[in-house]
């Protein structure tokens, strides 16, 4: 195949490309996610394909999507920020685009493009993906190929136990690592510290209108950027447990790479500086064995398009 179109949605934007086969995004074509109107955003997604492939020749369509897929790439089961309970996605815009489609999840084709042409481009067999957000999503790849499991939902690394009896998930338990090192942990780190430590938060609170309230994730960033001491320890605290997420997939599957994106990866060595180390110390007796290299990923906004184009080839 040659050509091969694309699509990222998410709560706010469907963003389609048409992508070559050394992962080139050739054109782009981004439009608002009517996110509470299931037939508007199949309409908009067929909007987006047929736009694009108007322009260009193109074999096929992948489609990644935030939200549970089931085991055949066509129907997304649930999305939490989307309006889809058993949406059959891909029946429905391969018919309307006359094209083959598959669907995958967003997380799984991001980590596919950083396994494909990103950050472990390097690595022919293993990697595993951590991607921060607002929660946590990742990726497995082992063997050559993404691992989705009996129903097609696995590798949700951000449900992972970190605390017993911890702060309540968004997926019903109680303790999951979501909580602890994805953006929205970040903030109310912040929030805690600057609550706690007022004159430790002053440039914090400063870029907050000095509202502990007003505190979100740009603003840690920001402030952290800047040398506020308290935006500096809610980001350690996250890499923390990140690391410690990182070091117990390593001891289950032993990957040749480790990649962490999302939009907190933004902060660069504010974030992956206390993660490596987390990670690093967590495993003791790492001088005896290899271990996988913890990298930060590299195909920005544009992995999960390039992601499900190249997973529309296979």
């Amino acid at each position: 195949m040659a050509l091969t179109i694309g699509v990222d949605i998410g709560g706010t934007k469907v963003l389609g490309g048409v992508v070559d086969p050394d992962g080139t995004v050739v054109a782009t074509c981004r439009r608002d996610t009517p996110a509470g109107d299931v037939a508007a955003t199949r309409d908009v997604i067929i909007d987006v394909v047929k736009d694009l492939s108007a322009e260009h020749k193109v074999d096929a369509v992948g489609i990644g999507a935030a939200g549970w897929i089931d085991a055949t790439r066509s129907t997304v089961l649930f999305a939490p920020n989307l309006a889809w309970r058993d949406e059959p996605l891909r029946d429905y815009v391969a018919k309307a685009v006359n094209l083959p489609v598959v669907v995958e999840n967003d997380a799984n084709v991001a980590a596919w493009a950083e396994f494909r042409y990103g950050a472990a481009a390097d690595a022919e067999d293993s990697m595993v993906m951590f991607t921060v957000g607002t929660g946590i999503g990742g990726g497995i790849v082992l063997g050559g190929g993404l691992v989705r499991g009996a129903h097609g939902i696995a590798a949700e690394i951000g449900h992972m136990l970190a605390v017993p009896d911890g702060h309540v998930c968004g997926c019903g338990r109680h303790g999951c690592i979501e909580q602890y090192a994805s953006g929205n942990a970040l903030v109310r780190f912040a929030r805690a510290g600057a609550q706690a430590e007022p004159d430790r938060a002053a440039l914090l609170l400063g870029k907050a209108g000095g509202k502990v309230e007003n505190i979100t994730g740009p603003i840690v960033t920001a402030a952290a950027q800047a040398g506020d001491e308290v935006a500096i320890d809610a980001f350690t605290q996250i890499g923390y447990w990140l690391g410690q997420g990182l070091a117990d997939l390593v001891q289950i599957l032993d990957p040749q790479v480790l990649v962490v994106g999302g939009g907190v990866i933004d902060a660069g060595d504010l974030l992956m500086t206390p993660a490596r180390q987390s990670y690093l110390d967590s495993l003791a007796q790492r001088g005896r064995l290899p271990v996988a290299e913890l990298r930060a990923a590299k195909m920005g906004n544009v992995a999960g398009l390039v992601g499900a184009a190249d997973l529309a080839r296979l």
